[in-house]
């Protein structure tokens, strides 16, 4: 259930991350955006989401009533993060979910933000492949926040964030990406998933442009004795220019 102070979080914020299973059982991660308000809890145990999945995008008409879906809800100037995993109740004009988990996490590895516009929505390109073109791999390479789905065959989809200094996160092929685990909140719910299913998504973000990259594939645990690190192995991926409306800058 979303306590009083989640509800009031979740309604201030214009950017949620969805993950969700899309054709093929293909984990995937997208952007939701919209004005303040179009993530509008409506009871404890309800919540509305005032948008809908766009044309082009991996998991557009993906999810029906009982899908698995998990949300994390991030405010990039504060570093505050809330995760909400859960079940969609039914879809029409918005996406309805009843929570099945909800909690907070710390602000480790979040990167300052602040929004500079919501601008109107604009015509949107959308790009596939399945294979790291290099303009892609040197976006990775300067990136400093990722975020990755990941699901279990029983307890549904989660959704979490990844931060770093740029580079952490290492191209090392046309289809594989590596990253240290670096110590978080220690729940580990990303690595137990991928540890018994390990299709994932992953999502970057342009914040400066609003353009977004999204790569399906597979994930492992690579351990070097206390140390470990993640291994992607991509399948499938889309890049969408002008795909959100909400632009950022760096915080000093």
């Amino acid at each position: 259930r979303m306590p009083p102070p989640a509800r009031a979080f979740a309604r201030q914020q214009p950017l949620a991350i969805l993950g969700a299973m899309g054709a093929g059982g293909r984990v995937w991660a997208s952007a939701l955006t919209g004005e303040p308000g179009f993530l509008a809890p409506e009871r404890e145990d309800l919540l509305a989401i005032h948008a809908s999945i766009p044309a082009g995008d991996p998991l557009a008409g993906a999810l029906t009533s009982g899908s698995a879906l998990g949300l994390l809800v991030i405010d990039f100037a504060t570093r505050r993060r809330m995760r909400l995993n859960g079940r969609v109740a039914d879809i029409g004009a918005s996406i309805r979910v009843v929570p099945e988990q909800v909690y907070s996490n710390c602000p480790k590895h979040i990167r300052p933000r602040t929004v500079t516009a919501l601008n109107a929505p604009v015509l949107r390109a959308v790009r596939r492949g399945q294979a790291l073109s290099p303009d892609q791999r040197a976006w990775i390479a300067r990136a400093d926040t990722l975020f990755i789905a990941s699901a279990h065959p029983v307890a549904g989809v989660d959704v979490s964030h990844r931060g770093g200094p740029p580079g952490f996160v290492r191209v090392t092929g046309d289809r594989t990406l590596e990253w240290d685990d670096f110590a978080g909140n220690a729940l580990f719910q990303t690595l137990g998933n991928i540890a018994v299913e390990p299709r994932a998504g992953l999502l970057l973000v342009d914040f400066a442009e609003g353009n977004t990259l999204q790569i399906t594939g597979r994930a492992e645990t690579l351990w070097r004795g206390t140390e470990r690190s993640v291994r992607f192995v991509a399948e499938d991926m889309v890049e969408t220019s002008q795909a959100m409306p909400v632009r950022w800058r760096v915080s000093p």
